[in-house]
């Protein structure tokens, strides 16, 4: 039965802080309900809800070879916070850059750009990892975590001591909440895990139920909301709902932070599994995760289709550029000028050894097609550090405008304006 327990705390400080930090005293620390065997009652509203989302998320499938390649730029939220970085965020112009191997990339391309592309990479393989592997354990999960800190061995493996969420740095008697002592948390874990693997419910709910009972659990002393939003794609590519992470849900829930935390605290209620008080609780966190999810695709179908519009365009300038010089047939499907267009939401900034090695063109083949995307408008040439690079502007610009769009709670900087640090629009040229 989930339950409220009572804790004490001892304080070892005797000076150097104040008296509000060094106190001593009782807490409550949280113990929920093991999730195998457990009944989960959902409410016809909330069962609704899930149907229309998963039905987006399937109808939206089809459509996501763009979304994998321009989304994963959309990792840079995530990347940037894995890495802590201070001060400005370099841009996605930036990372793509720092994205070139070694060797293609110019010598001026910031630490900060090189540590985003490098943790942007960790999330997608980790996830990759747990998405493909037969069966997901606590040391995959773990591993993942040691993936996504790879500096502060301190902070791996299963936390033995308590940690809390809110109030003072040094003890939790006024956190906002305390999750569960951490004998507790190895039992917890393999419970967790061995829900992951089953599908006893729908992805969306098994995504849900598993991202908030991690979180309710926090097994470690940091990194748990990393690796927390990290699991939620691991079930939805899992259980074949999207191939990709190509939903921006981790966004949304920042976005609409309140929203979040809220429904994490219902989800957290005491009593018997089967009460009609513990049906409500989950029933409240799934209503508010579904509506995530579904904003999600909602934003993922507006950024496919400014693609396809995209796409459509370069179509046009390209035809116009060949038809000024004489050559009325497009390129053919299998031109290098061809496929460089085809990746390049995947690919914005690129050279020509980029595109001889992505493609097997030879030098002479990815010249000659990165000269006639110029030609068109659909590249720009630069040169930086002595190396000359290819950047889609089109894409970079698209990536900027539906992150900002994805930090407003609103979803539309028109009417309200992002609620977190964001990239500064795309000036228009001239």
């Amino acid at each position: 039965m989930a339950e409220w327990e009572q804790g004490t705390w001892m304080s070892s400080i005797e000076s150097g802080l104040p008296r509000h930090d060094r106190r001593s005293g009782t807490y409550r620390w949280y113990l929920p309900d093991p999730l195998l065997g457990s009944a989960l009652l959902i409410s016809p509203e909330v069962d609704q809800l899930l149907g229309r989302t998963e039905r987006a998320v399937r109808q939206l499938s089809g459509n996501v070879c763009d979304l994998a390649g321009i989304a994963r730029f959309l990792l840079r939220s995530e990347a940037i916070a894995s890495s802590r970085i201070e001060g400005i965020a370099p841009s996605a112009q930036q990372v793509a850059l720092a994205e070139l191997d070694a060797g293609e990339a110019p010598a001026r391309v910031s630490a900060q750009a090189r540590l985003v592309a490098n943790n942007m990479t960790v999330l997608h393989d980790a996830r990759t990892v747990l998405a493909a592997a037969p069966e997901v354990t606590t040391a995959h999960i773990l591993a993942l975590h040691r993936a996504l800190l790879p500096e502060e061995a301190h902070h791996h493996g299963l936390r033995a001591v308590q940690n809390w969420i809110g109030g003072s740095h040094f003890h939790p008697l006024d956190a906002e909440f305390v999750p569960p002592a951490p004998d507790h948390v190895p039992a917890l874990m393999e419970d967790l895990v061995g829900y992951l693997n089953g599908g006893g419910h729908s992805p969306i709910v098994q995504a849900a139920v598993v991202h908030a009972q991690f979180e309710t659990i926090h097994p470690f002393t940091d990194g748990n909301g990393r690796v927390g939003r990290a699991l939620i794609h691991t079930v939805l590519m899992r259980r074949g709902l999207t191939t990709e992470a190509v939903l921006p849900i981790s966004l949304v829930l920042s976005t609409l932070r309140r929203d979040y935390l809220h429904g994490l605290t219902e989800y957290r209620h005491p009593g018997p599994a089967g009460s009609d008080g513990a049906h409500a609780a989950r029933s409240a966190w799934l209503h508010i995760f579904a509506e995530a999810v579904l904003t999600a695709t909602e934003q993922a179908s507006r950024l496919a289709a400014d693609l396809a519009a995209l796409r459509a365009e370069w179509t046009e300038r390209l035809q116009e550029a060949r038809s000024a010089q004489g050559r009325q047939r497009p390129p053919r499907a299998d031109s290098a000028t061809a496929l460089i267009l085809r990746d390049l939401p995947a690919t914005p900034v690129l050279t020509s050894a980029t595109a001889q090695r992505i493609h097997g063109f030879s030098h002479v083949a990815a010249d000659r097609a990165l000269t006639e995307l110029v030609l068109a408008g659909v590249l720009h040439a630069h040169e930086t550090g002595g190396v000359r690079h290819y950047r889609a502007p089109d894409v970079l610009d698209l990536v900027t405008v539906a992150e900002r769009r994805l930090a407003s709670t609103r979803f539309e900087t028109r009417a309200s304006p992002p609620v977190r640090a964001v990239p500064a629009l795309p000036q228009p040229p001239g």
